[in-house]
């Protein structure tokens, strides 16, 4: 710790307020003002491109359901395998924490596919380019939410802007408590906050004809390097992989990225919705 930088130390109460045996945290309140945000934003969206809007609230049960289990499952089959197949009704456990983004991309996406079975007005590539903006925008709200939460915390380091986590989760020791550490959250949240700006000015540029595969293709590639790179300034979350040159989160980011090219490559037109739709009746009849 540098004598000279006052750095700024972190310790505020996890809990926002109680009423009786109900908690109310940080956190919470920043997951559920993503979804709520997301809800608003495929709402103008589908207006935008006269879709039924009434849709949006199956859909937002299908987003919800996706990254909820999808996370869970992400975060304790990637990070902690062991440790729950061993007593696996602690996957049920979920509120005593852990949820991971990659769990949550592949809920998202499996959740997405289901309900586009659902509705051939929104075939799949349609719905994940769109579903895109809002999920960018929630990762923004859930990073500052682990802040408030003090974890997925950072290295320890001297830089001028470093924060003492003294509560931050997963630090042992008091003296761990005590060295200031990258605010990793904080830098994540930035970045999908910028990415969030760069596929809202997309959508709004193309609106209906956005090319599909476009916008997830580049939610891929942007999100998850940007993942990669900030996972050499974070915590090794998983014990299993710390003698490993690459981390875990690194190690799903790479596939993610790969697939973001791809789609990315492989983006085509939008057709008209008249001539989608004709297409997969022919489709159901053949």
């Amino acid at each position: 710790m540098n004598p000279l930088i006052a750095y700024l130390h972190w310790d505020i109460n996890r809990i926002l307020f109680e009423i009786g045996p109900v908690k109310i945290r940080y956190y919470g309140l920043f997951f559920t003002a993503g979804f709520i945000c997301g809800y608003l934003l495929l709402r103008w969206m589908f207006r935008t491109e006269k879709r039924n809007v009434d849709d949006v609230e199956s859909l937002l049960i299908y987003m919800v359901l996706g990254t909820i289990i999808g996370a869970r499952l992400g975060h304790c089959l990637f990070y902690h395998p062991m440790e729950y197949l061993s007593d696996p009704i602690r996957l049920l456990q979920i509120w005593k924490g852990g949820l991971a983004s990659h769990g949550a991309a592949v809920g998202i996406t499996l959740s997405a596919w289901l309900y586009s079975r659902n509705h051939p007005d929104q075939p799949l590539l349609w719905l994940l380019d769109r579903l895109t903006i809002p999920v960018a925008l929630a990762g923004f709200f859930i990073r500052i939410g682990n802040f408030f939460n003090s974890e997925i915390l950072g290295r320890a380091t001297d830089v001028p802007w470093a924060i003492v986590f003294e509560d931050g989760l997963g630090l042992s020791s008091r003296e761990e408590q005590l060295m200031p550490r990258h605010p990793v959250m904080l830098y994540e949240s930035f970045c999908y906050g910028c990415f969030f700006i760069v596929l809202l000015l997309l959508y709004r540029k193309y609106r209906s004809e956005t090319p599909r595969g476009l916008l997830i293709g580049l939610f891929f590639i942007m999100v998850f390097t940007a993942r990669f790179i900030l996972e050499f300034y974070k915590m090794r979350q998983a014990e299993f992989a710390e003698s490993l040159p690459l981390s875990v989160g690194q190690m799903l980011s790479i596939p993610l990225v790969i697939a973001g090219i791809v789609l990315l490559i492989k983006r085509r037109p939008a057709p008209p919705l008249e001539t989608e739709l004709l297409l997969k009746k022919s489709a159901k009849k053949n």
